[in-house]
């Protein structure tokens, strides 16, 4: 009997799968040329939308691209292969550019297909596994998506050739998006809804603690006062003011147990001994993807940002991460 891998070789395999795709997409990289151009360019001249079709696992990464494009400011449409010649080639207009996703390049459910769009016209593009293929040969532009090997240990799994397939299609599609000039408000109008779009629709102003929720104190007062500011008011933080009510730092909870831990008598501490000084910062007027993004894209992730009004520096209120994912419930 063949003994059982161990769980270490499981692993091990798991890396390698991992570094055999990447280097496929890092050399499917290196072959882009002025194909993606030309491909960019004939989505471009339609004012329609896009047909993009594929079988079997081919077909799953074919409604990938569909589902990115459509996100992104290219109309585009998943037509089934196997389901075209029965009536699904109505979804077609004239000029309907198709983007074919092939691993071998002669699926015969996708070859099929040919005559009926030279007719119609649509000019295709193929994302193909194999560029020598019969299917490459009918197509007006090929993106190379040949891999070296799959990444299973039988090199029979559609595994690196699918990964590639589906970064050329994000590839293609983003080369689309910096053409078109979306932009971030773009985006935002196409995802309305889940934690994305509210992140990008709502500001910081819609949902922060404004000043009569806040913990408020001078730097002077004594820390036992910032204590009983915080507990009355618990978000996490103090915000530490000066006389014309600009932010002069920070106190959250985390500086107070470090403050604990570092001093034996805290009676004589004050809360300029404690604040974070200079703490970061967001404005009223920032997106809520923006201000979470400085709250975790950083070594240490913050839990709660002093709202600044960036004109004159005045304090607003607190937002806390908490708070930006709450809204997603509203």
């Amino acid at each position: 009997m063949q003994a059982k891998p161990q769980s270490s070789e499981w692993l091990e395999a798991a890396r390698e799968a991992m570094e055999i795709e990447a280097e496929a997409i890092r050399a499917a990289g290196r072959r882009l040329d002025d194909n993606l151009e030309r491909a960019v360019d004939m989505i471009l001249a339609h004012r329609g939308k896009v047909v993009v079709t594929g079988l079997g696992k081919s077909g799953h990464v074919a409604r990938k691209i569909v589902a990115t494009m459509c996100s992104t400011g290219t109309p585009a449409v998943f037509l089934h292969a196997a389901e075209a010649s029965h009536g699904d080639l109505g979804i077609y207009t004239p000029g309907d550019p198709t983007l074919m996703v092939s691993k071998s390049g002669n699926t015969a459910e996708l070859m099929n297909l040919i005559p009926f769009l030279r007719d119609l016209p649509s000019q295709r593009i193929g994302i193909l596994g194999n560029p020598q293929s019969p299917l490459a040969a009918a197509m007006d532009v090929v993106l190379d998506a040949s891999v070296e090997r799959e990444a299973d240990p039988g090199n029979l799994a559609p595994t690196a050739s699918a990964t590639v397939a589906l970064v050329l299609g994000h590839a293609l599609t983003v080369a689309l998006m910096r053409a078109r000039n979306f932009s971030v408000d773009d985006f935002g109008r196409y995802h309305p809804g889940g934690h994305l779009g509210r992140s990008l629709r709502l500001t910081v102003s819609d949902v922060l603690h404004g000043r009569e929720e806040v913990a408020w104190a001078w730097p002077e007062d004594s820390l036992k006062k910032v204590v009983i500011a915080m507990s009355h008011y618990p978000l996490g933080a103090a915000c530490v003011v000066d006389s014309a009510g600009r932010l002069a730092g920070l106190i959250t909870d985390g500086d107070l147990r470090r403050a604990l831990r570092a001093h034996d008598d805290i009676r004589g501490l004050t809360a300029a001994d404690v604040m974070t000084a200079n703490p970061v910062t967001v404005s009223p007027h920032a997106r809520l993807l923006d201000a979470l993004r400085l709250m975790e894209d950083r070594p240490s992730q913050i839990s709660v940002l002093p709202v600044t009004d960036p004109a004159d520096g005045q304090c607003l209120g607190l937002l806390r991460v908490h708070d930006i994912y709450r809204a997603d419930l509203e």
